[in-house]
């Protein structure tokens, strides 16, 4: 046998051993959204408590955590020191939940990582959820490759979510709007108090208080836990469009026309929020101006206000890919695409949850749009596009159409389209994964 074919079998062997990985963690699926912290507690012990080796900054909100979670992570990564990142849902690979430095976790770290877990549980007899696992992961990977920090995004919630574990250097709370109202209360005071329950005693907390009813809970939590609260507008500033910033700090700095990676209007406050957590970190984990300024303009976030330009038929489609999946969102994509895209026609491709309810702000959408595709990303949770057409007014109907599959949908809206036109993608991050896997296949990950 040649070193050709044994490198052949070794990598067919290791394919193998991380497939099986992932169908095992995709199994833990039947086990849906389970909030509480007792399993964790109890499995964090089986594996030697790897949350206390870690400094952590914990990231909570509806909207704009990944954003602020990626920032941070550049930011820190472009000063020298090694960053881990843990963010959810994945797009395309469960690995890019798990990122140092920039590089995703390889097969064979997730491959040992999900065995030596599983064999935990067994032992154990616990059965955790998907997201449980994920973390435990994420938080016994970190450890063991020493991160220097780890910025960790919870995944629903915050009081009870899988994260809550962790005591952290630094709190950070994004903005807050109505999602997940089954689990998080049907008000935003409500919604914020779950939030407001990463906040731990005597550690700072960094918060956007834009929603109304929000700023009271969060203040009196911080103050109840000796917690200093730096607040958006108070006690720091960002302010700025597409593609600068200007940002007056807590000590008094006063940042001009920084540049900002990250697309949307919005972006401004989540760069604004990431650069408050960076001064209260600046004791442990210094980041110069220049290495601000830097690392801003190379933060990227797939899925994301990520626009693509792909060849197609003699000529180029231009897709913007964006994970809006709740009222918020919408409301920040029409924004962005009235503020940079006015005069350009439209092509929608719609799906989203089942669960979701954000009628209003997606007639806003629908309206700026010349084509509507309904399409459905997953079978079980999704919408179907019977469903979503039903939901539609009489004038919405007139120009959509209902495609079951994301990459017949596609194909349609490519064929609509020609070179000056844009198709946007949103309504679930499972969708925009779908999309991205379809029209990009080069950005899949390494092994």
């Amino acid at each position: 046998m040649n070193g050709m074919q044994e490198q052949d079998i070794t990598a067919a062997a290791s394919y193998g051993r991380y497939e099986k990985a992932w169908a095992y963690l995709n199994s833990l699926q039947f086990f849906r959204i389970k909030l509480g912290l007792a399993t964790m507690n109890k499995l964090l012990e089986g594996l030697g408590q790897p949350q206390e080796r870690l400094r952590c900054v914990h990231i909570a909100g509806t909207n704009g955590k990944g954003s602020v979670a990626i920032t941070l992570a550049t930011l820190l990564a472009e000063a020298g020191f090694r960053v881990g990142l843990y963010t959810s849902p994945h797009l395309v690979d469960v690995r890019e939940r798990f990122v140092i430095d920039g590089v995703p976790i390889n097969k064979e770290a997730f491959s040992s990582q999900i065995e030596a877990l599983r064999r935990l549980f067994d032992q154990s007899g616990l059965q955790p959820t998907y997201f449980e696992c994920t973390t435990l992961l994420a938080l016994n990977w970190f450890a063991k490759e020493q991160v220097d920090v780890a910025i960790l995004e919870t995944g629903l919630g915050g009081r009870l979510d899988a994260t809550n574990v962790v005591t952290p250097m630094v709190s950070v709370i994004t903005d807050i709007s109505r999602d997940h109202e089954q689990y998080l209360g049907a008000d935003i005071a409500s919604i914020a108090a779950e939030k407001a329950g990463i906040i731990k005693p005597g550690v700072p907390v960094v918060f956007s208080g834009r929603s109304n009813g929000s700023i009271e809970v969060i203040e009196d939590f911080a103050k109840r836990l000796g917690s200093r609260l730096y607040l958006l507008g108070r006690d720091f500033r960002a302010k700025g469009g597409d593609g600068q910033l200007n940002y007056t700090g807590i000590e008094g700095q006063n940042w001009q026309k920084l540049p900002l990676g990250l697309v949307g209007a919005h972006q401004v406050v989540n760069a604004g929020l990431a650069l408050a957590t960076l001064e209260i970190l600046a004791a442990s984990f210094p980041v110069s101006p220049e290495q601000i300024r830097k690392g801003l303009a190379k933060v990227r976030w797939p899925g994301r206000m990520e626009y693509l330009s792909i060849p197609y038929q003699n000529s180029s489609r231009h897709i913007l890919l964006e994970g809006a999946h709740n009222e918020a969102g919408v409301q920040a994509l029409c924004a962005s695409l009235i503020s940079r895209e006015t005069g350009r026609e439209i092509i929608l491709v719609w799906g989203n949850m089942a669960d979701k309810h954000m009628q209003e702000a997606r007639s806003t959408l629908f309206a700026l749009a010349s084509h509507i595709i309904l399409t459905q990303a997953e079978k079980e949770r999704s919408a179907t596009p019977q469903a979503l057409w039903q939901s539609l007014n009489p004038q919405e109907r007139n120009k959509a159409r209902r495609i079951i599959s994301v990459e017949e949908a596609l194909i349609a809206a490519l064929e609509l389209a020609d070179s000056t036109a844009l198709i946007c993608v949103a309504g679930s991050l499972h969708l925009v994964g779908r999309a991205r896997n379809f029209l990009s296949p080069e950005a899949a990950l390494p092994a």
